[in-house]
């Protein structure tokens, strides 16, 4: 039986959703909006808009940071780079995990990344082993 790895993590346990094929089913405006007021929870917003302009190089003000944010403006739509800044300021990825989701994928950040780059690299190995072990006994054999 084979030891289980307690280090580390399984990033199977919660497999990611299959992605939206169905027509419509990127109509996610309202989403984006709730997924973008619980990740500035707790935080200034003044703070968030300030990082986001400076990470941008342009000024993104509050009224059209709020407006990215109310359900009732469907027609602020929030273009990715300002995507990219806003998970960046908040110190979050809840927008780059929405996305993945979308499209029925699941990020990886920092250490996880190098974790199920390990995971894999050791799965080869344990695989390279087992073919060397089924060659040398395949030559023995000879």
């Amino acid at each position: 039986m084979k030891k289980r790895d307690i280090y580390t993590i399984d990033m199977f346990l919660d497999l990611p959703p299959q992605p939206v094929s169905s027509a419509g089913g990127l109509s996610c405006r309202d989403e984006i909006a709730s997924v973008m007021s619980s990740a500035c929870k707790g935080q200034d917003r003044d703070e968030i808009t300030e990082k986001m302009s400076d990470l941008l190089g342009r000024t993104i003000s509050s009224s059209v940071f709020n407006n990215y944010m109310a359900q009732s403006r469907c027609d602020a739509i929030l273009p990715l780079d300002t995507a990219i800044a806003f998970d960046l300021a908040t110190g979050s990825s809840a927008l780059a995990a929405f996305f993945a989701e979308k499209i029925g994928a699941k990020i990886v950040i920092g250490k996880e990344a190098l974790d199920v780059e390990l995971g894999k690299l050791e799965r080869q190995q344990y695989e390279c082993s087992q073919r060397i072990r089924l060659l040398k006994k395949a030559m023995e054999d000879l």
